[in-house]
């Protein structure tokens, strides 16, 4: 069995199209076809459901594919492991990302990039729970997410900060002379906020309902850019990670308030798969994270 096909049939199996695929593995399309046609013969089962195009993974092909994807990261590891002994560690760390922690890309990759100046790094952002496929499937080599709601299974964590609100409004919409703004008062405002995919509006909406309260924002958005950029507008307010409010430090068309009473902590941090060995990439991530101070990572990294 050729590790090759068993890439084809992984990268079929994430892009669900066999072009993209084929493009991926840097192949034609028809050699793309002829290795996964050569995989089902070597396995005796059908592992696509297909005509002209992919419709999907037979039941074998689903029961197969962990084990794929385990096997392609067992390899890749192990190329790892051979690189980096006797030398610096080279090569790229796939690092994947939620929006709301997004800040913390900074101080760690800068901490990870300085301890190991071989590596360069490649960062994708993604929810929690594509956060933690990935990392099983070995689509990256570590992750930054939260590390109490909703945690990945069988993990290796590392805290970088210690997550609270905070409101967001354009200067000179009525909130200059304030020094804190309440639950019901934000909630009675147009808010712009993430979807419900992410986890943050996950747990954004628990606060509110343990105060009572449901919300309704005018705007949902994917993505932080987009947030403040309706904030901008004058119409719309949110209310987003104080870590964003320490990454727009100096800005002056936003105010950022307080929410109050002040929500309990949430913990922010890197996550690696709890394997045994522990790959030299994931390995060079959890270092550099824990050799951060989480209490005032944020606060002495952005008032450089």
């Amino acid at each position: 069995m050729q590790l090759q096909h068993l890439r084809y049939f992984v990268a079929l199996a994430r892009h669900r199209h066999f072009a993209e695929a084929a493009h991926e593995c840097g192949v034609s399309q028809p050699t793309l076809s002829a290795g996964l046609a050569t995989l089902e013969q070597e396995l005796g089962k059908r592992l696509i459901d297909r005509d002209r195009r992919f419709i999907g993974l037979t039941e074998h092909g689903e029961a197969i594919l962990p084990w794929a994807e385990q096997a392609l990261g067992a390899v890749r590891g192990l190329s790892q492991a051979a690189a980096a002994s006797a030398q610096a560690l080279t090569g790229e760390f796939r690092l994947h990302v939620i929006p709301a922690a997004l800040p913390l890309v900074g101080p760690f990759g800068e901490a990870l990039l300085t301890a190991n100046p071989g590596l360069s790094m490649a960062v994708q952002t993604g929810t929690s729970r594509e956060i933690e496929h990935g990392l099983l499937a070995n689509e990256c080599d570590a992750g930054l997410t939260y590390l109490d709601h909703e945690p990945p299974a069988n993990m290796l964590t590392a805290p970088l900060h210690h997550e609270q609100y905070r409101f967001i409004a354009l200067r000179g919409t009525g909130f200059d002379d304030r020094t804190a703004i309440s639950w019901d008062e934000a909630a009675a405002l147009p808010l712009c906020l993430l979807h419900q995919g992410m986890q943050y509006r996950r747990i954004l909406d628990r606060e509110f309902a343990q105060h009572g309260l449901s919300v309704n924002p005018a705007v949902i958005a994917d993505s932080y850019i987009s947030v403040f950029s309706l904030v901008r507008s004058g119409v719309f307010v949110s209310i987003v990670p104080d870590s964003y409010a320490r990454l727009m430090q100096g800005i002056d068309w936003c105010q950022f308030l307080p929410v109050e009473p002040a929500a309990d902590l949430r913990r922010v941090g890197l996550v690696v798969v709890n394997r045994d060995p522990l790959g030299t990439m994931a390995r060079a991530g959890l270092t550099a994270a824990q050799l951060l101070d989480a209490a005032d990572l944020i606060e002495n990294y952005y008032q450089r």
